[in-house]
């Protein structure tokens, strides 16, 4: 990771910001239990820490209910703010 910390974010901030879960603790547990996998740089591993960062270009996949969320980190965000805005902070990977 580089030392400059304004390019990544916390993994359970990211997807609470990107309206994936409804709230920071349980975003916190839904990642401690195995379920969301990232791929960086043509390497994909299961996360299991909250803390994990992030950053745009990240690869974040993982299932919600029965519909499989397969999505690029496009920005990081700076508040978790109406649908509109959060729709910009990923793009669907997919097809």
């Amino acid at each position: 990771m580089s030392a400059d910390l304004s390019d990544c974010v916390r993994l359970d901030i990211w997807l609470w910001r990107a309206r994936f879960i409804k709230t920071r603790a349980e975003a916190g547990r839904f990642i401690g239990k195995g379920k969301v996998r990232l791929e960086r740089a043509g390497e994909s591993r299961r996360i299991t820490k909250s803390h994990f960062k992030v950053r745009a270009g990240d690869r974040v996949t993982f299932m919600r209910a029965e519909t499989l969320i397969d999505v690029q980190v496009v920005e990081l965000g700076t508040r978790r703010g109406p649908y509109s805005e959060a729709k910009d902070l990923y793009a669907s990977c997919q097809d």
